[in-house]
């Protein structure tokens, strides 16, 4: 029964991890290494690219309020974590009995997932402040092109409105210890915690924020580890198209740029459907230097070099989006 809650929040997850996320999960902010990278000529390219990705770009918050936490979507969403809740509350005695027993249940190729858990109002049902789940994947195919593994933890630290509804504002927070995904060849590993606020109060549009105090994203033979970082995305689905704001900060140290950057949005990134955005500028700050990329349009982007940190633009690079995330 709680299978479907399983592969929600795992899709969720993936996203969040392999991203950035509003206030910070776990044991409390971590220090983040200076930035040891010198951003040149030469180099600057590929520090907006990687750090792009990072930061932004993989956060993918569309699947992320789309198909991922509790809201809807492919994996069952809300309704589905509804009906585990019903089940459970049927099968083992009703409001008296909070833990939910542990269960083991087959994928549907290989492997299985091991369920547990406590949550104090399995009737109604709702969640609240206190309630957990943990998730244990044992090599688990279900026949979707991947192999998940490693155990993964949820705490909801806030809930305000209704399930049934798929009308609510909850904060969750989720801890991941050596949690592997295999796609063919490639092998990602992620490290961490992660802090989602969601808000569907004012549906069509929709608030998601992420956070994490630190993460690591191991893939292949790159490491990306994240520290005090946030995102956010703001949907507005009253406009036809619907139209996004999306903003992120945080520090990054990664392999592929063999040292740490720190990254922000000095001005909210914002465009319509599925489109780049049309606005929006991203601030990388190096060891003593600092690159700019501004979107011009929705096609076009603008990258300014101040090489010695003085504040003074000394390159501009010309490129596109789709360069830029190629």
């Amino acid at each position: 029964m709680q299978r479907t809650v399983v592969i929600t929040i795992a899709s969720s997850l993936l996203i969040a991890g392999c991203s950035s996320g509003g206030s910070g999960g776990g044991e409390g902010p971590v220090d983040s290494p200076d930035p040891t990278i010198a951003i040149t000529s030469d180099n600057a390219m590929e520090v907006a690219k990687v750090s792009w990705a990072t930061a932004l770009e993989s956060v993918e918050f569309s699947d992320l309020t789309g198909t991922g936490l509790f809201i809807g979507g492919t994996s069952g969403g809300v309704s589905k974590l509804d009906d585990a809740i019903a089940v459970s509350a049927k099968s083992h005695g009703g409001p008296s009995e909070e833990t939910i027993p542990t269960e083991t249940v087959p994928c549907d190729v290989s492997g299985d997932v091991t369920v547990s858990g406590e949550i104090a109002d399995p009737v109604t049902p709702a969640l609240t402040a206190g309630d957990f789940f943990e998730i244990d994947f044992n090599n688990c195919d279900d026949g979707l092109g991947s192999v998940t593994d490693g155990l993964m933890r949820m705490d909801i630290d806030a809930f305000n409105g209704d399930l049934a509804s798929e009308s609510f504002d909850m904060t969750v927070t989720l801890t991941l210890d050596t949690f592997q995904v295999t796609a063919g060849q490639d092998v990602v590993t992620s490290h961490g915690d992660v802090t989602a606020t969601i808000d569907t109060t004012n549906l069509p549009s929709l608030f998601t924020g992420i956070s994490g105090n630190s993460m690591r994203i191991d893939a292949n033979s790159s490491s990306e580890s994240l520290t005090n970082f946030a995102s956010s995305l703001n949907v507005d689905g009253t406009l036809d198209p619907a139209g996004y704001a999306r903003s992120a900060a945080g520090t990054l140290d990664s392999t592929q740029l063999e040292g740490a950057i720190r990254y922000s949005t000095p001005d909210t990134f914002e465009g319509v459907d599925a489109d780049f955005p049309n606005s929006g500028e991203f601030l990388v700050e190096g060891n003593g230097s600092s690159l700019r990329l501004i979107a011009v349009n929705n096609i076009e982007v603008r990258i300014e070099l101040d090489l010695d940190g003085d504040g003074v633009v000394d390159e501009t690079i010309l490129t596109t989006w789709a360069e830029l995330t190629a």
